[in-house]
This record gives structure tokens, sequence and C-alpha cells, in this order.
């Protein structure tokens, strides 16, 4: 047995399975009802509690390792587990399906990482919706809570820590060059370049950049805090601030690297996971480059350029110019965002 306790003192009693230890992190939640391997190897969930809502977990049991096109692993996002611990209603003991080498419960065991079962994931999904994520500890019988301390991951460099260390090419015979900056790097974005035809350098978060090392730069998805990637941040600066940069895309953290990057601030939304009949905000990079033909353009004014922009945003809820470069911080509702 095993108790999950959050930091406002809320407790959870359940069943361990996995790895027979006690850990702490931050707890999060994930709706989806399949894709538990890609999402525990996910870098994203460094350091973190993750929560399956889906009431049976581990039916499809867990594929061998496979490598496949690329070289990058057939069926996980990166080489180990990232998650600190898993949390699920129920753990199913018999998995059936033809990819599967093993249960998810030997596979935790083998990647040293605790599950806990038997919880009421709907009651504590509700509570991170209503207050947040929140700091937790996973302790198991026996173990005193006191030599447990709350870790609170976003204190720390998370993307230094999952980030790989040197350089490495994917897709040699490509036709152009994208230069990928690894904050945490799902394999799956690496593999989607790769087939449409680019060689893809991935370095790693703090390599200094150069626009002619590359026909575009991609920044990559990750854990933690963006504002502790300094080295990051100004390394971007210098590749937009010449004076006919090249592409630059972000995605996730990415995406709050750019922001950070033009002078915008980030800040830590209260619902980690937004998927409720809502409105919710996205602030979307629609560049117009005076120098270039434009994505979309902005020299319009900004109710009317709204209209054209996909997935019928709400309103705009505001703009930022900077440099040569418009940025328009538009309200999407959730059910027409197609971007």
């Amino acid at each position: 047995m095993a108790t999950l306790i959050l930091e406002d003192g809320t407790t959870f009693k359940g069943r361990q399975f996995g790895a027979s230890m006690s850990v702490s992190g931050e707890i999060v939640f994930q709706t989806g009802m399949v894709g538990y391997p890609e999402a525990l190897t996910d870098p994203s969930y460094r350091c973190q509690l993750l929560t399956l809502t889906y009431p049976l977990v581990g039916n499809y049991g867990v594929p061998m390792d496979e490598e496949g096109e690329f070289g990058l692993s057939k069926w996980f996002e990166s080489y180990k587990i990232h998650a600190a611990a898993l949390i699920i209603g129920e753990l199913s003991e018999s998995p059936s399906h033809w990819s599967s080498a093993k249960s998810l419960d030997q596979w935790l065991k083998e990647q040293g990482i605790p599950g806990l079962q038997g919880v009421d994931t709907r009651c504590l999904t509700k509570k991170i919706r209503e207050k947040g994520t929140l700091l937790g500890k996973l302790i198991v019988d026996g173990t005193p809570e006191e030599s447990i301390p709350f870790d609170n991951p976003d204190k720390r460099n998370l993307v230094r820590e999952v980030s790989m260390k040197e350089p490495k090419v994917f897709n040699h015979s490509g036709s152009f060059h994208i230069t990928v900056l690894d904050c945490g790097i799902k394999y799956n974005q690496i593999r989607c370049l790769a087939q449409r035809g680019a060689r893809v350098t991935v370095v790693p978060w703090d390599h200094p950049l150069d626009t002619a090392d590359f026909d575009g730069l991609f920044v990559s998805n990750g854990p933690g805090d963006p504002q502790l990637c300094q080295a990051t941040i100004n390394n971007v600066r210098k590749v937009i601030s010449v004076d006919q940069p090249k592409p630059v895309f972000g995605i996730c953290l990415g995406h709050q690297l750019l922001s950070l990057v033009i002078g915008a601030k980030t800040y830590k939304m209260k619902k980690r996971l937004l998927f409720e009949w809502s409105c919710r905000i996205k602030s979307v990079f629609y560049v117009t480059d005076t120098r270039q033909t434009p994505i979309i353009s902005t020299r319009e004014a900004p109710e009317k350029t709204l209209r054209t922009l996909p997935g019928h945003p709400v309103k705009l809820l505001g703009r930022q110019r900077w440099r040569n470069v418009n940025i328009l911080f538009v309200l999407y509702n959730t059910l027409s965002l197609s971007l």
C-alpha cells in the first residue's frame, strides 16, 4: 500500500505497483484514453506525478523498444521514462495486444518508477482543475512521511536535465536543413521533420546558433520554467535580430521561449491541461516581416485581420510590435481551434 499526499493536506490511499519507492514532485493529469507509453517517456513530464484519468490503464501492455525510421525508437518518445510516478484508477493485470512484450507493472519496475492504483482519479483531477497544479508526494507504507519533502521541480532547470549533451544529425540525405533546439524534444517531432525531407540537426538547449548553418530553426517542447533557459533565449534573440532572419518555429515550451525572446512575459496557468467547453487564450505568432512576404498581413486593421485567421478566433485581446514584427494575442474557442 502507499499514500499520495498533496501539499494542501489531502491524501489518497491506494495500492502500490511498479518500483517500491517513495517520490515527490508536481501532480498533473492527462485525459487520453491511450498513449501511456508515449506520455511516460515524454521529457515534458520530467519530475511530475502523472495522473491518467482513463479508468483502466495498461490493458495493451508495453511494446519492446525497437529502432524505427531514422534510428529513432519506434514506440517511445525518448530513451526512458521521465515522469516521477504514475497514478491511475485501475491497473490491467493481464495485457493483451499483438505488440505487448511486458506489462506496465513490469516496465515501471525495470525503470525504477513507482505507481499507485485504486485512486479516485476523478476526484484528484477535479482538485487540480480547481486549485491548479499541486505539489505532492507518493509515500510507500513504512516510509516516514517527513523523510520525503515536497519537491518543486520548477525551481530547477529541467531543460538542462533532459536535453542531449552533443549535437546529433538525423536523415543525412535531407534536401534542406533544420536545426532543432532540444529543450526536451519528443522523437516524433524529429521524425515528422525528417519525413518531410529535412536533414535534422538536434543540438543542446544552450548550443550557440548561426543562421548560416540552417534553413530553419525549431525550438522544441520541454519541462519546467522557460525563464530559467536564459542561454536559449539569448541565442534565439541573436538569430531573429539579423537583417534577414531565417524561419523560426516553436512548440509548447518553445513557443513560450519565443515569447520571452521578443520581450513578452510568461506565467504558469492555474490549469495545466485545459479540456473544457470554454474559451482560452492562445498567443499565436502571425508574423509580418516587411522585408519578406508576410504569412498573414497585419497592415489592415487588427479586427479585419482577425477574421482571416484560421480557427475562427473569438476576439483580439491585444497586440505587440517588436522590431518589424506584429504579434496578435487572440482568444480562441476550444471547439473551433484548428491550429
